[in-house]
């Protein structure tokens, strides 16, 4: 699905050059549960950013679904990113005056689906919020507002679900019930690539790439991932 070449990004800032990602080479297979794990600074968000088209690296090779990345232009890119990849962040990013099902739908604004009736309440069904359709942000717990933005990142079915540091606003236990669905999507077929600081959270992926100073340092896969929903049931399960 994703191939990284030797990938570098470096930023400039007042008067300074940060080097971001120092030759970073990474597969990433259909159906893999990756997590990428750091330190702040270590250049997880980077990395999350170029393999979800938000940007560009300086140098080396960006594969995409077969795509190579560095010959498409930005509306192109753009396309892709709507009908391809489902982005999930810490901050929900959810419209407060518009209701869960209008806020799941916004993708399909620019999608070029023709018939979109229906996917919003089916993507809210997914996540198990059915019945939270009209409710508005405002109205749901910090568990649910994520939930409704994994929907959004659902509805136009993507093929990979891009999640940078997803429970980090949340408590332990809504944490775990996000990660559960995770699993969940990924048990499915999604492919997903979890951006964390979180070593428990991170060990729920299949395969564990750890970056330090924009470099992968370490890449493995787990024998017995965290089961996130037999963690929520031991802590009683969720709410």
């Amino acid at each position: 699905m994703i191939q990284l070449r030797d990938v570098r990004k470096t930023y400039h800032k007042n008067g300074t050059t940060i080097v971001a990602l120092d030759g970073v080479s990474l597969d990433v297979e259909r159906g893999d549960f990756l997590a990428v794990l750091g330190p702040s600074g270590s250049g997880k968000s980077t990395l999350m950013n170029v393999m979800g088209l938000l940007d560009r690296p300086d140098a080396g090779t960006h594969s995409f679904l077969g795509e190579a990345v560095e010959t498409l232009g930005e509306d192109d890119l753009a396309a892709l990113r709507n009908e391809k990849i489902g982005f999930v962040f810490q901050s929900f990013h959810l419209l407060p005056r518009t209701t869960a099902q209008e806020n799941v739908e916004l993708p399909l604004l620019y999608s070029k689906r023709r018939d979109i009736g229906g996917l919003g309440a089916r993507a809210l069904d997914a996540v198990g919020l059915a019945d939270r359709a009209s409710h508005h942000p405002g109205e749901l717990s910090g568990g649910q507002q994520q939930r409704v933005a994994i929907a959004r990142a659902l509805v136009n079915d993507p093929d990979l679900i891009l999640a940078d540091e997803p429970t980090g606003n949340l408590d332990r236990r809504s944490g775990l019930e996000v990660l559960a669905l995770l699993q969940q999507l990924n048990r499915g077929g999604r492919t997903v690539i979890l951006v964390t600081h979180d070593e428990e959270l991170a060990r729920m992926a299949h395969r564990l790439v750890r970056l330090l100073d924009g470099r992968v340092v370490a890449d493995e896969r787990l024998q017995r991932p965290s089961d996130a929903a037999e963690l929520l049931a031991a802590a009683g399960g969720s709410r």
